[in-house]
């Protein structure tokens, strides 16, 4: 019985990798494009515009889901120092009701607490 073949190791070229720089730039701009053209001069309902406010809100959880939940490098579970700013974070958001304040609130907690804990 015959080994399989080791497996190849695929290389790229400087032109290859602009190529795909390329490709995935135009891709990008074309399905940012299409979504604008479609919908730039038309009114959108108000049902749409409001849910729309609430966009920037969403992300920015999204963005930090990862970096709270997932644990760092050689440790087995979340950091309690972020969950505890992000705890902190959140209590401040529904208290004041305020994105930027809750923000700098998380922002100063998590400088605090790992100053003084880490």
């Amino acid at each position: 019985m015959d080994a399989p073949p080791k497996a190849q190791r695929m290389t790229m070229t400087a032109t290859n990798t602009w190529i795909v720089i390329g490709a995935l730039g135009l891709g990008t701009f074309l399905l940012r494009f299409s979504f604008l053209a479609l919908l730039g001069k038309r009114e959108l309902p108000d049902s749409v515009l409001r849910l729309l406010r609430y966009t920037p809100v969403a992300v920015i959880p999204g963005l930090m889901a990862p970096q709270i939940i997932l644990p760092a490098t050689g440790s087995t579970g979340p950091d309690p120092i972020r969950l505890a700013a992000v705890a902190i974070t959140v209590l401040v958001g529904v208290w004041s009701k305020n994105v930027i304040s809750a923000l700098i609130a998380g922002v100063v907690s998590l400088a605090l607490l790992s100053w003084v804990l880490g």
